[in-house]
């Protein structure tokens, strides 16, 4: 053991760990944390309400607490905790605040309305802010892409299809082209605007969409969009209550009960507005579940309140499982219980829509949330499938199988796997007008691809397998220059590169295999002076790769776990980063970790998932403890 750490230091730290996420497990067996975005999220669920005319002024004086609280030095909103100013979120948040009843000339709201001018004001947002503006009146329709409803009643050859685009914006724009063919406005009951946000008056603006264009493609597209405002209101009426009805026919099918349309917090809310638009009360069953569905994401506490993007139960179980079981056993009760519960919500009879591209397989996998039965994801399925083998429970068989089957079917052409379908890779949508945010798609990537073989390789598929193969040679392509790999679904190369390597171990790759090697070097050359790792989601964009001001917990025991995997456990480097985690644990046993270090969609959406900070570095401390313990050096996990 490195001095730096001794025995009974480590052994008492991975303890307190341990029993901090034991005394969160839930009484049937799973885990939830919460799961927070920026402000966009709660700042539109005040929207939604003043859209519906349901204010909750109690709710929404918490909301506006929350709001405060995380404006940025910048005087607007950033997309992640320490980010820069974005301008989409800024103007929903101001927009909240004023239907809260902030008064404009408050000193808070006055520099964030500087500050969005300065930037160009509130026409230079994104498209689904726009949107948001236009059901409000804030902005003519013409500020919007046109996306006729009609696109729903397509062939599938044609170029753009539902079935092209990814599962959650199948699920958000389906019902959003409802409201973008019927127009409503919003009820608005205290007739709220935001004009003095906007530099040009926006019925004078004519530039809506514009560059930066991603290629030619960008340039051809407005074309077409331009051609389309014209065109669209000669479309006949009869087809058109056609497409509505099957848009409607699509929610309706995928409602999900109180866990909501797609189980995400845009689509629910669209879901919402559609039926209102269309004339349902507000007891209508379908109505009235879609609106439960959405206060369901609500995290009220007793002075601030903010919405959830979705909830995370399934995926919080299977990293809290691996965490106890790398900690304690496998074989204790809590992993039973556990088990028990992710048994439990296996989808085996649902039919989803990635049946569309594999229609030949056989359901066995796993969602992210309580239910949504349509969208199981393979990452989540990888996850549960090796916590349920870790236990070595003969009951699991089948469910692992059924699982083991459903991954293998879900395998992209290119040999990677996407997260919620296969072969999701039409990257030209990207580049029509509506998908400005470059996140339509759910092609191959290297975290999901990575899980994807641990889990195959811990059930005993050997690295010479076509399938496993196949995926090993799609993984060495996507290495980046400097070694690592990029994450899709957390921030960012450390991710990506510890997820990766975790695979190549799983998968019985020599420690000394070049690939390897240049990964070890990658999380060495950015290991941080005081021993911890930070990357800044900024990464996205321009700054450099696995660099931050700051460690950070989850992100320190990412890159530990990746060199344990890589063969490097009695490096000094490993020592250093679990003598970081050590000297910043908490008394409780838990870490404090401000920075979000997970993303929805790059450069637009980040998250922070509350077990984060505990979740990882249990597990790193542990499988440290474990390794130093024992005489083989080799993680016998893929995850």
């Amino acid at each position: 053991m490195n001095d730096m750490l001794d025995v009974t230091a480590l052994d008492d730290a991975v303890l307190r760990a341990r029993d901090a996420l034991k005394r969160l497990q839930k009484p049937d067996g799973h885990w939830v944390f919460e799961l927070e975005a920026d402000a966009t999220i709660p700042a539109e669920f005040v929207l939604l309400c003043h859209f519906l005319d349901r204010p909750d002024l109690e709710l929404e004086r918490k909301i506006g607490n929350y709001l405060r609280g995380i404006q940025g030095a910048h005087a607007g909103w950033p997309l992640f905790h320490d980010g820069a100013f974005d301008i989409s979120a800024s103007v929903k948040a101001y927009f909240a605040l004023k239907m809260i009843g902030d008064d404009p000339e408050a000193p808070h709201m006055a520099r964030a309305r500087a500050a969005i001018l300065a930037a160009g004001g509130a026409a230079r947002t994104n498209v689904f802010t726009r949107c948001q503006l236009a059901l409000f009146g804030e902005v003519p329709w013409r500020a919007v892409p046109v996306m006729p409803v009609e696109l729903v009643l397509l062939p599938k050859w044609f170029p753009f299809h539902l079935d092209k685009v990814s599962y959650w914006s199948r699920t958000v724009i389906t019902p959003l082209l409802v409201l973008m063919a019927l127009k409503p406005k919003a009820r608005n009951p205290r007739g709220i605007g935001v004009r003095e946000l906007f530099v040009t008056p926006p019925e004078q603006v004519v530039d809506w969409i514009r560059g930066p264009y991603r290629s030619a493609w960008g340039r051809v597209f407005k074309q077409l969009d331009r051609a389309l405002h014209l065109a669209e209101p000669l479309f006949p009426q009869g087809i058109r209550k056609r497409a509505i009805a099957w848009a409607v026919r699509f929610v309706t099918e995928r409602l999900n009960g109180e866990d909501g349309l797609g189980a995400i917090y845009p689509a629910m809310a669209n879901s919402v507005m559609m039926f209102d638009t269309l004339g349902y009360s507000p007891d209508h069953p379908d109505a009235a579940i879609a609106w439960a569905s959405v206060r369901k994401l609500l995290v009220v506490e007793e002075e601030r309140a903010f919405c959830q993007p979705c909830l995370s139960p399934v995926w919080d179980t299977g990293l809290a499982g691996h965490a106890i079981a790398e900690a304690d056993s496998p074989a204790i009760p809590e992993i039973a219980a556990a088990n028990q519960w992710l048994r439990g919500k296996q989808i085996l009879d649902v039919a989803g829509d990635w049946k569309e591209n594999r229609p030949d397989a056989v359901p066995g996998g796993w969602a992210f949330q309580y239910e949504n039965p349509h969208y199981p994801d393979v990452d989540d399925t990888a996850v549960v499938g090796m916590l349920l083998h870790r236990e070595n429970n003969p009951e699991h068989a089948d469910a692992i199988a059924r699982a083991r089957d459903w991954i293998i079917a879900m395998q992209s052409r290119d040999g990677g796997w996407g997260a919620f379908d296969a072969d999701n890779n039409h990257m030209y949508l990207n580049h029509i007008p509506f998908a400005d945010h470059g996140a339509l798609l759910d092609p191959s990537t290297a975290d999901v691809t990575a899980r994807c073989v641990s889990f195959l390789a811990q059930i005993g598929m050997s690295a010479e397998t076509p399938v496993m193969a196949r995926a090993l040679d799609w993984l060495r392509r996507e290495q980046e220059m400097d070694g690592s790999w990029f994450g899709r679904w957390g921030t960012n190369y450390i991710y990506g590169t510890w997820s990766v390597l975790c695979a190549l171990n799983a998968a019985g790759l020599a420690h000394d295999d070049p690939a390897i090697r240049r990964a070890v070097g990658f999380l060495l050359d950015t290991q941080r002076e005081d021993g911890g790792w930070g990357e800044d989601n900024e990464t996205y964009a321009t700054a450099a790769p696995g660099r931050y001001h700051c460690s950070n917990p989850s992100q320190t025991a990412w890159a530990v776990l990746g060199l344990m995997a890589a063969g490097e456990a009695k490096h000094p480097a490993v020592a250093r980063g679990i003598a970081w985690l050590s000297a910043v644990q908490k008394a409780d046993g838990g870490w404090d970790e401000e920075p979000y270090t997970a993303v929805g969609f790059p450069r637009v959406f980040y998250l922070r998932y509350h077990g984060y900070k505990l979740f990882f570095p249990l597990m790193a401390m542990a499988r440290f403890r474990n390794l130093s313990r024992g005489n083989d050096a080799r993680v016998a996990w893929g995850f």
